[in-house]
C-alpha cells in the first residue's frame, strides 16, 4: 500500500510540472510578435558602422546614349617639343619631368665652339660689306663720269649685294641662337647659347643630361599645357548618323568614379582602317590636375530620355531578384527601420542604373544608397537565427 501511495504521489506532481511547462511555453507565443522577413532593424551604431547613406531617387540620361572609349589629349599648341636651333653640348639645365615652368623661363643653357666661329664670320663679313658698300658707291661716281665701264660697275653692285645678303643670313642665325648682334660689333663674343621655355605648363620629357651633345633634330624636352585638355573619342561607324555637334558627352576616368561632362565639338570627316570616327570634345570644366593620354570611357547623349535611376551599390541581388531598402519611419530612439523592396532594373551607365519601382515607393522616399549590402547581411543573420 505504501508503495502504491508512493507512485500516485510522484505521478501528481509531475502532472502539475508538465501543466506548468506548457502554461509558460503559451504564454511566450503570446508575447513573441509576428517576424516580417522583408523588414530589417538597425540599431544607431550598426547605422555607423555600415556607413549607411540615404538618398532620394534621381532623373538621369541613361538610356540611348552612344557608348565609347577615348582618351585625354591636348591641341597641338598646347604640346611642345623643344630642339636646339644648333648643335652643341648641354652645359647646364634644372628640369624634371613633372617640373612645372612659365614661358620665357630659362631651362638649358648649351655651349659649342661653333657658336664662336659664326660670331667671328658675321664681323669679318660685316667690314667686308662695310668696304663693298664703299666702293659700290665709288664706282657709281666713276660711272657718272665715265671713267669706269658698265662691267666694273656691275661687278662692284653684285659684290656689294651678295656680301649684304650673307650678313643678313648670318644675322638671322644669330638671332636664332639669341645672340645680339650689337654686343659681337663691340667685341663681346660668347660660347653659349640660351634656351627659354615657349609656353607655361609642365616638363614631360627631359631627353638631355649635362655634358651630352644635341643634334639640332633631337628632342630635348617637351613640355605640356594642361590648362586646355580636352576628349578625343573613338566612335564605330554604325554610330555616326547619331552624333551631333553641341551633345553632352558624360565619362570617367580609370579608376575613379566621378562622372564629367564635356561636349562634342567637332567630329571627324575620316573613317578609319578600324571603321571608326575621332570626335574631339571639350571639358565643361577644366582641371589642371588630369594629364594628356589619360584613358576614359564615355557615353555621348544621342537623343537620352530621363529615366528613374539609383547607384548601383544601392541595388542588392537576394534570391534571383533585384531589391533596394526603403528606410521606415520609426518611433523607437536610437533605432532604423528598413524595408525590401523588390525592383526592376533597366540600363546600367556610368555606375547608376535604371530601375523601376513600384507605386508605394515615390520621390520623396529615402532610399539606401550605400552599406544595401551590410543591411542584407543583417537580415540574413537574424532570419538564420530565428
Amino acid at each position: 500500500m505504501k508503495n502504491i501511495f508512493k507512485t500516485i504521489s510522484i505521478i501528481a506532481i509531475l502532472s502539475v510540472f508538465v501543466s506548468s511547462c506548457a502554461n509558460k511555453v503559451e504564454e511566450t507565443k503570446k508575447e513573441e510578435k509576428p517576424i516580417e522577413t522583408n523588414s530589417v532593424e538597425l540599431t544607431e551604431n550598426q547605422f555607423k558602422v555600415a556607413d549607411v547613406t540615404l538618398g532620394k531617387i534621381e532623373m538621369k540620361a541613361l538610356s540611348g546614349a552612344i557608348k565609347v572609349n577615348g582618351m585625354l589629349d591636348v591641341p597641338p599648341q598646347n604640346l611642345v617639343s623643344i630642339s636646339a636651333p644648333m648643335g652643341g653640348f648641354v652645359k647646364s639645365t634644372e628640369l624634371l619631368q613633372g617640373m612645372k615652368v612659365v614661358k620665357g623661363q630659362v631651362i638649358a643653357v648649351m655651349q659649342n665652339a661653333e657658336y664662336i666661329q659664326l660670331q667671328q664670320d658675321y664681323v669679318d663679313n660685316k667690314s667686308q660689306l662695310e668696304y663693298l658698300e664703299a666702293e659700290y658707291k665709288r664706282q657709281e661716281e666713276l660711272a657718272k663720269e665715265n671713267v669706269n665701264s658698265q662691267k666694273v660697275l656691275l661687278q662692284s653692285k653684285t659684290q656689294y649685294q651678295s656680301m649684304m645678303a650673307k650678313v643678313s643670313g648670318l644675322k638671322s642665325k644669330l638671332s636664332l641662337l639669341g645672340i645680339n648682334t650689337s654686343q659681337i660689333e663691340s667685341g663681346n663674343f660668347q660660347n653659349t647659347i640660351t634656351i627659354y621655355a615657349p609656353i607655361s605648363g609642365y616638363v614631360t620629357q627631359v631627353n638631355v643630361n649635362i655634358g651630352m651633345y644635341v643634334n639640332p633634330t633631337d628632342v630635348m624636352f617637351k613640355i605640356v599645357d594642361t590648362e586646355h585638355l580636352h576628349a578625343e573619342l573613338t566612335v564605330f561607324e554604325k554610330d555616326v548618323p547619331k552624333l551631333k555637334i553641341g551633345q553632352k558627352v558624360r565619362f570617367t576616368l580609370a579608376n575613379e568614379t566621378t562622372e564629367r561632362i564635356a561636349t562634342v565639338y567637332l567630329i571627324g570627316r575620316e573613317i578609319r582602317e578600324d571603321r571608326t570616327v575621332r570626335i574631339h570634345c571639350h571639358l565643361d570644366k577644366e582641371d589642371i590636375e588630369l594629364l594628356p593620354g589619360m584613358y576614359l570611357k564615355a557615353y555621348v547623349e544621342a537623343g537620352t530620355q530621363n529615366v528613374s535611376a539609383l547607384p548601383d551599390k544601392a541595388i542588392v541581388n537576394f534570391e534571383g531578384n533585384s531589391y533596394i531598402f526603403v528606410s521606415v519611419p520609426s518611433d523607437e530612439k536610437g533605432t532604423h527601420h528598413f524595408k525590401l523592396v523588390q525592383v526592376t532594373k533597366g540600363v546600367s551607365e556610368l555606375g547608376y542604373t535604371e530601375v523601376q519601382l513600384p507605386k508605394e515607393i515615390n520621390a520623396e522616399s529615402s532610399i539606401v544608397i550605400n552599406g544595401a549590402f551590410d543591411i542584407l547581411a543583417k537580415m540574413k543573420n537574424s532570419e538564420e537565427e530565428e
